[in-house]
């Protein structure tokens, strides 16, 4: 067998042509490189593509603040759905969770509160009080619940990450990076659906006190739904933030600016940003052929090779001209032994971006090829032998 590649430059010219496209990914060069921002560290990503829009310091370590608090209410969750705790279960507030300093929710100790007003608390309010009631209850301890955080971090790939408490209050151990954060938002929206609706309250009254979300984009027509805010001395202002427009998410982690009108300013004025100039486009349908293969001592000597999900990616709208430099081929152990089952994954596209950035997409049979009789099969050999692969 022999490794075979297919230059498939004019199988996406057209696309080339049509939209200029800047093919991305996770793991390739992001979408917009000259663009700015006063935040020390920031991502942002396209949530139905995973592309990087833009970064900046995005794997630096940084401590996290009240951004933490998105970890804590994900193991909240956790418990919820595995019947833990229901919404309506009332939590004992102790002493530590009432002492407890920085923004509050505003809870009684010996009193009981439910944990609806407890996420509430958290996501609106961003009470440290309500988060240290929140781990008590579930895991007996706030360093028990800690544990819980620490290990569904490391679930999430989140390496560059240590929790050393439920708030994110100031402690040297307590770190994340806006790459690790930006992982836990988007678990958060993708797998809590009945819950993520917290996040878009824009206020919360709690004990007679009422208190706005700290979120500025909730009050800007961007379509924001989400996500935490966070602030201390050392890590200056931080946001998680998440807004859909037309049916398309964007996610982004900003931190280390300097006040809370930067945060507002700064946040606002990137999330429109990336929305008007980025765009989603599909370059391949689901199904649709892009190269064949030769099948050996198959019935079918032939098989498409497909792929079996749309091929969408994110692309700069204005201001960059690819057309010349984007490289695609398929790469396939050439040919392919049969059998051959329809769906099996048997090459792999090679989309070759700008810079030397590569990004691979499988590609899978699209039709079946059993392998011939012993008779069929020495037929094939001799014709091979003759021939070679047609």
């Amino acid at each position: 067998m022999t490794k075979y590649h297919t230059d498939l430059r004019f199988f996406f010219a057209s696309f080339i042509l049509l939209f200029g496209v800047v093919f991305t990914s996770p793991a390739s060069a992001q979408v917009i490189t000259n663009f700015q921002t006063v935040a020390e560290e920031a991502i942002v990503v396209d949530g139905q593509t995973g592309s990087i829009i833009f970064e900046k310091n995005a794997d630096m370590r940084m401590p996290t603040s009240s951004m933490s608090k998105v970890m804590t209410a994900i193991i909240v969750f956790d418990g919820l759905r595995d019947g833990r705790l229901t919404l309506d279960t009332k939590l004992l507030v102790s002493e530590k969770a009432w002492r407890k300093g920085g923004s509050k929710m505003f809870v009684e100790q010996g009193t009981q509160v439910a944990v609806e007003d407890l996420i509430r608390g958290v996501i609106t309010q961003s009470g440290n009080d309500a988060t240290i009631v929140l781990a008590e209850g579930l895991s007996g301890s706030e360093e028990n619940f800690v544990k819980l955080m620490n290990q569904k971090a490391k679930q999430l790939g989140m390496d560059n990450t240590n929790f050393a408490n439920a708030s994110g209050w100031p402690d040297p151990d307590h770190y994340s990076t806006a790459r690790d954060l930006m992982k836990m938002a988007i678990y958060l929206v993708n797998n809590y659906p009945e819950y993520y609706h917290y996040y878009a309250e824009e206020e919360f009254t709690f004990n007679g006190i009422k208190q706005p979300n700290r979120n500025p984009l909730l009050y800007r027509d961007l379509g924001a739904d989400g996500i935490k805010t966070g602030h201390t001395e050392a890590a200056g202002f931080g946001l998680i933030g998440s807004a859909v427009q037309d049916g398309r998410r964007i996610y982004m982690v900003l931190n280390g600016m300097d006040s809370i009108a930067e945060r507002g300013s700064e946040s606002a004025r990137i999330m429109a940003w990336a929305f008007r100039n980025t765009e989603n486009v599909r370059l391949i349908s689901a199904g649709q052929k892009v190269d064949e293969a030769h099948v050996w001592l198959g019935k079918n000597n032939k098989i498409p090779l497909i792929v079996l999900d749309d091929l969408v990616t994110t692309i700069a709208k204005t201001g960059q001209d690819t057309q010349s430099s984007i490289q695609a081929r398929v790469s396939f152990d050439n040919p392919i032994p049969a059998p051959v089952a329809k769906g099996e994954k048997v090459a792999t596209l090679i989309l070759e971006m700008p810079g030397g950035q590569e990004i691979e997409q499988p590609l899978y049979a699209g039709a079946d090829s059993r392998k011939l009789g012993l008779l069929g099969q020495a037929v094939e050999k001799i014709r091979y032998a003759l021939l070679g692969l047609e």
